[in-house]
């Protein structure tokens, strides 16, 4: 991925769509409210805003916390 000026292809949208889907099942159930949904979305897209090392880390992050991992 690249530097970002809000603009997402298809292929990035789903990339990003499946780290936030990862994010949210490794919180447990009581924790996914909208609210924090909403965190997460947020999150992930200000962080693939900066770059993609920066979204590799969160990658990485929830990667081994995600009880999927």
């Amino acid at each position: 991925m690249k530097q970002y000026s809000g603009i997402f292809d298809p292929e990035e949208l789903s990339v990003l769509g499946r780290l936030f889907d990862r994010a949210i099942t490794a919180l447990p159930p009581s924790m996914r409210t909208p609210e924090n949904r909403t965190a997460v979305a947020k999150l992930i897209l200000e962080r693939t805003a900066i770059g993609e090392s920066r979204l590799a880390c969160l990658m990485n992050l929830l990667v081994m916390i995600s009880p999927q991992g």
